[in-house]
């Protein structure tokens, strides 16, 4: 009898633990972020099911255009949530890739090297000679896709710092 309490405590102890691990995940994103990410998911969950599947995926891919998608990279997606993704799991993997941002003030000091005069812009055509030409590269597609959302003045000049803050908080003009 006493053993079978102490299973019992120890079931109640580790579903407490998991239920405190998961409510976390909700307290790393203001409300409305949290609304968001609903939408989004209720967007992939083609057949309503709350469960993110490949065939949610395929439709998903397939409303954008992309029609052949590889099984692996399906399946590759599928794995990150190691398990069912539901609505959870979903907004913990937004979290893990979220959290890997570098803090603020790092991407700044980093837009700072690219701005000795401290004016707090950087010339559009020379950053994007350095997105296309420098470290890990990006594609002509990915600089159009970032300069989409980049605040710039009218001489071609960024606004590093109102980009941190987009990079870092996301981009308040989109509510």
């Amino acid at each position: 009898m006493a053993s079978r309490k102490a299973g019992t405590r120890g079931k109640a102890a580790a579903t407490k633990q998991a239920q405190r691990g998961s409510s976390n995940v909700f307290s790393m994103f203001e409300q409305a972020q949290i609304q968001e990410f609903k939408e989004a998911f209720s967007c992939i969950d083609q057949n309503r099911d709350g469960i993110i599947c490949k065939s949610d995926l395929r439709e998903t891919y397939s409303q954008l255009g992309k029609v052949n998608v590889p099984e692996e990279e399906l399946d590759a997606m599928l794995q990150e949530g190691k398990g069912p993704i539901n609505f959870t799991v979903f907004l913990t993997l937004f979290g893990e890739k979220l959290n890997g941002t570098d803090p603020e003030e790092a991407i700044l000091s980093a837009f700072r090297l690219f701005d000795p005069s401290g004016k707090g812009v950087v010339n559009k055509d020379e950053f994007k000679q350095l997105l296309l030409t420098q470290a890990d590269k990006f594609s002509p597609a990915e600089v159009e896709q970032m300069f989409a959302l980049t605040p710039m003045d009218l001489a071609g000049n960024i606004d590093y710092k109102s980009l941190c803050y987009i990079i870092t908080h996301g981009d308040e003009k989109e509510e």
